[in-house]
């Protein structure tokens, strides 16, 4: 949203983007009630397919720490391994595969002003978790950061060996998702609330040893299902949200993508030879769920055979879907 062209005399001062989509959300509730379904109840268009629907979330744990109550990202590592992060603090938690909570890590030489996500990348001397501080809900920071983080090798604390510092070439973006593309070696992130949300890409091999970036903008993601009537009715205080992502991740094997929102989980199939921003531009297929009002995170597991899902609370849950084809054995 730009902001309103400047003026003379005695005219209001110009509005900044948040400014302007908090003025905006009154009129954007009042279209979405009244376009909503008919009194009759006909079925409102746009809703996940049969066969998506047949798609169900288990939980797979429970993730009990106290120190853990606000999770907003999650990766899993080779060996099925699971990280996670709060949405406070400069700490680690490790789970096993099931979302059993085994230790968590201080994560020396970082900062947390809004950790959002996290990511898994090659590097030099192993695998690297990318640690997302790229929350901005006023959008008001003139940049954000990336910490790379060695992946975590027994007990001990961590270390950001790295920090970048990123900005926007169209200003500044509230997001929550963060992604390796390894067939395009860059790192994705996406912003939370443009619509349609906005892709960026920063190149993995100038993060690794650059202060500071700017990333480029590669597109438009066009395809996550609008708030409907329905969703507004059932939960007033967040329905006009539920199509926010708050979390992305990338399979192993590089084919497909996961994104989550309040409301749904989309994978996205991308073909061979494809970029991801022409994969993310078409419609998804749309999963309602898991149950709850706060996911935030979400990773493919190391087989890259079920996508996992978790949400703020205290226990954290972590929920498992088992991708079609590929189901878990009891």
């Amino acid at each position: 949203m730009t902001q309103n062209s400047p003026s003379s005399g005695n005219s209001p001062a110009p509005l900044t983007r948040g400014a302007a989509l908090r003025r905006a959300v009154p009129l954007i509730l009042l279209a979405v009630l009244s376009a909503g379904c008919d009194p009759g109840g006909a079925p409102e268009a746009g809703t996940e397919s049969p066969a998506a629907a047949r798609l169900q979330f288990q939980l797979a744990g429970r993730l009990r720490s106290d120190r853990l109550d606000e999770a907003s990202g999650i990766q899993a590592g080779a060996d099925g391994t699971l990280y996670l992060h709060d949405d406070e603090g400069t700490r680690l938690f490790v789970a096993d595969p099931s979302g059993r909570y085994l230790r968590d890590l201080d994560v020396k030489q970082a900062n947390n002003r809004d950790w959002e996500d996290i990511t898994r990348v090659p590097g030099a001397d192993g695998p690297l978790l990318v640690i997302g501080d790229i929350g901005d809900n006023h959008t008001s920071r003139r940049n954000v950061s990336l910490y790379f983080v060695p992946e975590p090798r027994g007990e001990g604390d961590a270390v950001a060996t790295h920090r970048v510092r990123i900005t926007y070439p169209d200003g500044p973006r509230d997001a929550e998702s963060l992604a390796y593309d390894a067939d395009g070696g860059r790192l994705l992130i996406l912003s939370k609330r443009d619509q349609p949300p906005r892709l960026y890409g920063v190149p993995l091999d100038l993060a690794l040893w650059k202060q500071d970036l700017e990333a480029e903008f590669l597109g438009e993601v066009p395809g996550l299902r609008p708030p409907t009537r329905t969703d507004i009715l059932r939960n007033p205080g967040r329905g006009l949200w539920v199509s926010q992502p708050t979390g992305m991740d990338i399979s192993p094997d590089g084919r497909r993508a996961a994104v989550i929102t309040y409301r749904s989980l989309y994978l996205f199939e991308r073909a061979a030879g494809e970029g991801w921003a022409a994969a993310l531009s078409r419609p998804p297929q749309e999963i309602v769920g898991p149950p709850g009002t706060q996911d935030e995170g979400v990773a493919f597991s190391a087989d890259g055979r079920s996508v996992l899902v978790t949400a703020e609370g205290s226990p954290t849950p972590v929920w498992r879907l088992d991708l079609p084809g590929t189901q878990q054995a009891p």
